[in-house]
């Protein structure tokens, strides 16, 4: 903990505790509240937005602005991706083919409507189609990181000054609105149509009541051998990026890791012999249990760190081009994802993920899942083609798109 010149900056440590604050505080105000459990609202988006509201005020009534240091989050999602990675097995990702390359090619197409929305709107406004294009897929789709790495690049060539500001609020809100549209459109859909769980699964994140044994117990060795395995493909997941890196490919830690994961659940065979004397823990309670703790974690962390008050003076054209794209995001997700999907209970999922994925970022599309399948049933197929699409393939496409839309609009 250190305070200076008015900025309490709070260290890694401090920052896990209170996230884990959070994500108790969501829980029960989520089990208060019924309208925030029937619409399946991920408990770290209840807490995490309840707290960033809470820090703004912090900071305007008493001028103190809080900061946290969030590398424990971004371990958690490292965490988080490799027990995806660890539950998929060869199989699934087999059937899961087709419906990935649909649900990709769904998405890429969206990509450019999301991009023609924003430059749409902003020229309503009288201002540049760069400015549009941080309302796109630079910041929604891309979420921070993309904001981050292409503001510089928008404000040097289009002479767009406060294009940080700009693609840090359309992303911060947007990923506020992608929280809070996943769960209302899986209920709508699943209602509609009586849609229900072809067959029974057991969760990819989080443990039900009672484990499959039936006594709802994991031992402290159960644990141990699942963060073990994560730990094994992790350790695979860094040198594999460094690897890539080395070709002059940049790709977040978490998908290398995440197919690490796929690959070593995969070459194991199940008679294969493991110093913990156990099966590899691929889709054991004990894996589901970790992957619930570190995204909920993660994201209460995300949304708690928000800070909110850097955002108001933006709000004008922001909340028109959010506004614009909010909507167009529902109409696809409805009217195109759900029906080409299967209009089954597994696209109702997808659903739900794919409103995190078109204006926020992947852990929100995950946390959105989780809590619908969590509430109605597990769709295995969702989480494994979602994160596919979201971690992987859409950031290899918007690097194509973006330049191209700067280029010629």
């Amino acid at each position: 903990m250190d305070w200076a010149n008015g900025v309490l900056k709070l260290s890694s440590f401090f920052a896990v505790t209170i996230g884990i604050l959070v994500l108790f505080v969501g829980r029960r105000l989520n089990k208060m509240f019924a309208p925030l459990r029937e619409f399946s609202i991920p408990e770290p988006v209840t807490g995490g937005i309840l707290f960033s509201i809470l820090i703004a005020l912090v900071y305007v009534v008493a001028d103190i602005e809080i900061e946290f240091d969030l590398m424990a989050r971004d371990i958690l999602l490292v965490y988080f991706f490799t027990t995806i990675g660890i539950n998929a097995s060869l199989k699934d990702l087999l059937k899961g083919g087709i419906p990935l390359v649909v649900l990709l090619a769904i998405t890429i197409g969206y990509m450019l409507v999301q991009n023609f929305t924003g430059i749409s709107v902003a020229a309503m406004f009288g201002l540049d189609s760069a400015v549009g294009m941080l309302g796109g897929s630079v910041s929604l789709i891309g979420g921070h990181g993309t904001a981050i790495a292409w503001a510089p690049r928008i404000s040097e060539g289009f002479g767009v000054s406060n294009a940080m500001e700009i693609g840090i609020a359309c992303a911060t809100f947007g990923l506020i609105l992608a929280s809070l549209m996943g769960g209302p459109i899986a209920k709508f859909l699943i209602t509609r149509y009586d849609l229900k769980p072809d067959h029974k699964e057991q969760l990819d994140v989080g443990v039900a009541d009672e484990s499959q044994n039936g006594d709802g117990t994991i031992t402290g060795f159960d644990f141990l051998d699942a963060i073990f395995a994560i730990h094994v493909c992790a350790i695979l997941g860094f040198i594999l990026n460094e690897a890539i890196a080395e070709l002059g490919l940049q790709l977040p830690l978490f998908v290398t890791c995440l197919f690490a994961g796929i690959v070593i659940t995969n070459l194991i065979p199940d008679a294969y012999p493991r110093i913990s004397g156990t099966k590899w823990p691929s889709r054991k309670p004990a894996i589901a249990l970790i992957a619930d703790v570190s995204l909920g974690t993660f994201l209460s962390m995300s949304l708690m760190s928000m800070q909110l008050w850097t955002l108001v003076d933006l709000a004008g054209p922001i909340f028109a081009i959010l506004g614009a794209q909010f909507i167009v995001a529902i109409v696809v997700n409805i009217f195109i994802v759900f029906p080409v999907m299967g209009k089954n209970y597994d696209a109702a999922v997808v659903c739900a993920g794919f409103g995190g994925i078109s204006l926020g970022s992947t852990p929100t599309a995950m946390a959105n899942m989780s809590a619908v399948s969590q509430r109605y049933g597990n769709s295995h197929q969702a989480f494994i083609i979602v994160p596919l699409v979201c971690a992987f393939f859409i950031d290899l496409a918007n690097a194509l798109i973006i330049p191209y839309f700067l280029a010629n609009f």
